[in-house]
């Protein structure tokens, strides 16, 4: 979910500076959709060298996973039952996760839905208690060994109804989140401070079981690289503040100051990946955002340090843009889970 500001029901970045140099080296392709366009016009990259298309590609596929991996990915679908009409299916069939994280599901009860139950026989649906809001799934072709929907010690439940879903396997942890968003006008500041609090502790404690892979919807651009018009957002749109930025760091790198001295380190992977890279998962629907290359980067991975070099992959399918005006993101790790 975007920045929101003013009083937009979705987060607009600045964009009145298109001209910022977004340039930067493209990844490797080795990984990448093989699409089907559906027009020549829309066959074409912004400057930071992000296909520009405002619909789903008629044909999708993606290479095989490497042997011996497992494959998870996330996707904010902006509402399950409109990104389903807008092509969803096709998208979760060319990528075949193993795991499938969805978050802004927006959904009011657990979607009856065949399709997915035979491609995932394990579905976990965190549903918000305001109806049309916020909402986490996790679907799995592997049965966990236990299911949490709560953030431990968070003083009001209700607010974290719908925005995460913690499972556990054999060897790690697997935590879906849909973080809260900031608010317009920074409204809802308090609430991110509160919720980054608790759910740091908790991603600790929890890595001091077994390592964890902790993905979705995180609605934070780490540092200035990972969004268009830095400048003219930081301290100002939700998703890019201070607090917001400092809180997201302290869990990957924990300050020597605090008094937990054996924290753990976390690390952001597709960063880790390409530390250059100035690409992003969220385009805007609103300013033409989506053929400008104006977008942010809040869609991630984040692994415990000691299991990253076990990570085959992780890219974000750029291509696949127009269910939703977020772009999924996948990641191959070496199993099993």
């Amino acid at each position: 979910m975007a920045p929101k500001r003013a009083s937009s029901s979705k987060r607009k970045a600045i964009s009145d500076s298109e001209d910022e140099d977004t340039s930067l080296t493209k990844t490797s392709s080795s990984k990448k959709a093989k699409i089907s366009p559906p027009s020549t016009s829309d066959n074409v990259v912004s400057s930071s060298g992000q296909p520009t298309n405002k619909v789903l590609p008629v044909h999708i596929s993606f290479p095989e996973r490497q042997q011996g991996t497992v494959r998870l990915a996330t996707f904010n679908v902006c509402g399950l039952a409109a990104s389903q009409k807008k092509g969803l299916s096709f998208y979760i069939a060319a990528e075949d996760p193993d795991i499938l994280v969805l978050t802004e599901t927006k959904v009011n009860n657990e979607p009856v839905d065949l399709a997915l139950k035979n491609r995932f026989p394990h579905c976990y649906w965190a549903i918000a208690e305001k109806k049309g809001y916020s909402g986490t799934a996790i679907l799995s072709k592997h049965e966990p060994i236990s299911v949490d929907r709560t953030l431990p010690g968070h003083p009001n439940p209700a607010s974290v109804k719908g925005r995460i879903i913690t499972l556990e396997f054999e060897n790690h942890y697997v935590i879906g989140t849909y973080v809260p968003n900031a608010g317009a006008e920074l409204k809802n500041l308090d609430g991110k401070i509160e919720w980054n609090i608790h759910f740091t502790k908790y991603i600790r404690d929890l890595d001091k079981i077994k390592p964890v892979i902790w993905t979705g919807d995180l609605n934070v651009a780490p540092t200035e690289i990972d969004l268009c018009n830095a400048k003219k957002n930081w301290n100002k749109t939700p998703g890019y503040t201070e607090a917001e930025t400092t809180a997201y760091r302290n869990i990957l790198n924990p300050p020597e100051s605090e008094p937990e001295t054996e924290a753990p380190r976390f690390v952001d992977i597709w960063r880790n990946l390409h530390p250059d890279d100035k690409h992003f998962t969220y385009f805007s629907y609103r300013f033409n955002c989506r053929q400008k290359g104006i977008g942010w980067r809040l869609d991630m991975f984040v692994l415990s340090e000691r299991i990253i070099d076990r990570v085959k992959m992780c890219e974000i399918r750029s291509e696949i843009y127009g269910a939703s005006d977020h772009c999924p993101l996948t990641m191959e790790i070496e199993g099993p889970l």
